[in-house]
């Protein structure tokens, strides 16, 4: 009996572990085409080198996660042209971009410091549940 109380808590912690594992996995495609996104309505295009710079990695590291995102249907890529999003990719740009927007302004009605805001909202974005960022909606209202 003792043993089978030990397993229950044991896979009742495990849960939020899961679950947070699960939203690391999808952070960097929400941060990309969050990216591709921004860039395509400040430049009017998104090249590799352009989330290069904005992401500060090499070359290479935005050619892979590129890719992947394309065989995701994320992204539309081909060679020597601007990167564009799929109406998928599109949707999960929007979607990122107004939680980013929702958490940012939450820390900074806190009274957060706009810097230290704009550093934390990028990492709770990708980890705030659809209940907490409905609380964080009722309370900026």
């Amino acid at each position: 009996m003792k043993k089978k109380r030990v397993q229950e808590k044991i896979k009742a912690r495990s849960v939020p572990f899961s679950q947070t594992r699960s939203r690391h996995a999808s952070e960097t495609a929400e941060d990309y085409v969050e990216a591709v996104l921004d860039l395509i309505d400040e430049k009017g295009e998104c090249r590799v080198l352009d989330l290069s710079r904005f992401f500060n990695v090499s070359h290479v590291t935005v050619s892979r996660i590129v890719k992947r995102l394309n065989d995701a249907d994320l992204l539309y890529t081909q060679p020597y042209k601007p990167i564009e999003l799929t109406d998928k990719g599109y949707k999960l740009a929007k979607k990122s971009k107004k939680r980013h927007e929702i958490v940012l302004a939450f820390l900074i009605k806190l009274g957060v410091d706009k810097a230290n805001a704009e550093i934390d909202s990028e990492g709770i974005e990708h980890h705030v549940s659809p209940s907490t960022l409905d609380a964080m909606k009722k309370f900026l209202k």
